[in-house]
C-alpha cells in the first residue's frame, strides 16, 4: 500500500500555480525595494559603468536564490507528501524567472 502513489488534480495544480504566482510577486517586489538603493537609473552618460548596476542585480539574483531554497525546504517539510511532487516543478520555473525578473527590474 505503501507503493501506491497519489497523482494531484487539476484543482491541486491550479491551487500550486496560484500561489506560485503570488509568491513570485511579494518577493520581487520586497527585493526590488530591498535592491532599490543600488545601480544607477540613468546609464547613458560619457563616464558610464556598469559596476552599481552589476551589483544589483548579483545581490538581486543572490537574494532571490536564497528565498526560493529556503521555502523549498520549509515546503518540502510542511507539505503533505502527495503535493511534494510539485515542488520540485515550481523551483525550476523559478529558477528561470529569476533571469527573467531582471528585466523589469532595470526597465521602469
Amino acid at each position: 500500500m505503501a507503493d501506491v502513489k497519489e497523482k494531484n488534480g487539476p484543482l491541486a495544480l491550479l491551487a500550486g500555480a496560484a500561489l506560485f504566482v503570488v509568491f513570485e510577486v511579494v518577493t520581487y517586489y520586497v527585493l526590488k525595494f530591498a535592491t532599490s538603493g543600488m545601480g544607477m537609473a540613468d546609464q547613458m552618460q560619457p563616464e558610464n559603468t556598469i559596476v552599481s548596476n552589476w551589483v544589483k542585480a548579483v545581490v538581486f539574483l543572490l537574494l532571490y536564490l536564497a528565498i526560493v531554497v529556503v521555502a523549498v525546504l520549509v515546503l518540502s517539510n510542511r507539505l503533505p507528501r502527495r503535493y511534494r511532487g510539485q515542488i520540485m516543478g515550481w523551483f525550476y520555473v523559478s529558477l528561470v524567472l529569476a533571469f527573467v525578473l531582471l528585466w523589469p527590474l532595470f526597465n521602469p
